[in-house]
């Protein structure tokens, strides 16, 4: 083989269903993520060069990924426009035996724009901070912040945040945010 076919089957070895992921916390549909990840790869492989690293590569296929998930979703916008709508599914969660907390984040993912979902994937998926963010999407801090804040917002008005949730601990008091309410009083 040659040195950038080493380097795809490396990378799929090594780092695909990490890749795989990633594409679906972008899109929120397993397929379509499989979909941008292989769309990544043979962009990326188009043109090899001789001196990546495992490392660089990764970061053009991620790079690759989330520019061509903000054109799809812009290009799905546009035709939605033109077209008439006839008809949209509704989508109501089972509630029944208690939603699972993950088809929740899925959903709240869901209503995020596409920018919002990307900075949100980005800061608490990769575990960017804010300046990195920046860079990968190109934006100013302020807008990501403000990104990251409005999905934040919109995320938990479907999710309850985990520092909400509470519950009892053995002596009967109410524990949220690793606290119990005799912590709290003694401050």
């Amino acid at each position: 083989m040659t040195e950038w076919s080493d380097q795809l089957a490396q990378l799929v070895r090594a780092r695909g269903a990490e890749l795989s992921r990633y594409g679906y916390l972008l899109c929120g549909d397993v397929t379509e993520g499989a979909d941008l990840f292989q769309e990544a790869l043979v962009r990326v492989f188009a043109r090899p060069r001789r001196s990546w690293s495992l490392g660089d590569v990764e970061g053009y296929v991620r790079r690759t990924m989330l520019n061509d998930f903000l054109d799809r979703r812009r290009r799905s916008r546009r035709f939605a426009r033109l077209l008439p709508r006839l008809s949209s599914p509704e989508v109501a969660p089972d509630h029944s035996g208690g939603v699972v907390r993950r088809q929740d984040v899925v959903e709240a993912l869901a209503t995020l724009s596409p920018r919002q979902r990307a900075c949100v994937v980005l800061r608490y998926y990769e575990d960017l901070p804010v300046a990195g963010v920046t860079e990968r999407i190109g934006l100013s801090q302020g807008a990501v912040k403000r990104y990251l804040s409005e999905a934040l917002a919109r995320m938990s008005a479907v999710v309850d945040p985990p520092w909400r949730e509470t519950e009892k601990d053995p002596d009967g008091l109410r524990v949220g945010a690793g606290r119990s309410t005799r912590e709290e009083n003694a401050r």
